[in-house]
């Protein structure tokens, strides 16, 4: 993958601090673009990309990098829609600090797992939170996700062990 081409992203937002796109503090990277157009998605105005604004991958990692104690969250849209981009992000991320970072997809694990320009990220992610939102199914108990179809998936056992492996959330108590 030609890293100078994939040196930008069309992103609706970035969050920093936030403690809703998975565990402790996270600055969410929100990808425009989707395919997917869930009915109930949280965020449609992320759907259309033309919508979203150039961002350069150098950018982004000055507000990863302003905070030490944030990890990451890639979500949207759906930040496979633009795969090799992010893949170039997720790489850079683990290289220059090495944060844990999870990704939100309407894609299910298993098609990610098959098609070679969406597994591209899988090395370098944490945790997957695969599946599209089904209002029918929507569970507000649910921790880091909108409906129960959806699966927290460990991505580096799951890799590691050819299978998927679910990730059990432990929450740090004192």
């Amino acid at each position: 993958m030609d890293k100078e081409m994939y040196d930008s992203l069309v992103i609706v937002d970035i969050l920093e601090d936030t403690v809703v796109d998975g565990p402790g503090l996270r600055t969410s990277i929100y990808s425009a673009g989707c395919l997917h157009c869930c009915p109930g998605c949280h965020n449609p105005e992320s759907w259309d990309i033309e919508q979203g604004k150039v961002v350069s991958l150098d950018y982004i990692m000055s507000v990863i990098k302003s905070s030490d104690f944030a990890d990451v969250t890639f979500s949207g849209g759906d930040p496979l829609y633009q795969p090799e981009a992010f893949t170039c992000l997720a790489r850079r991320i683990k290289e220059e600090t090495g944060k844990n970072i999870w990704c939100y997809t309407g894609y299910r694990y298993e098609v990610v797992s098959r098609t070679p320009r969406l597994a591209a990220i899988l090395p370098f992610i944490d945790v997957l939170v695969d599946g599209p939102f089904i209002q029918g199914l929507r569970d507000v108990s649910l921790l880091f996700r909108g409906s129960s179809n959806q699966r927290l998936i460990d991505v580096q056992t799951s890799l590691a062990e050819s299978r998927v492996v679910e990730y059990e959330y432990q929450p740090f108590c004192v």
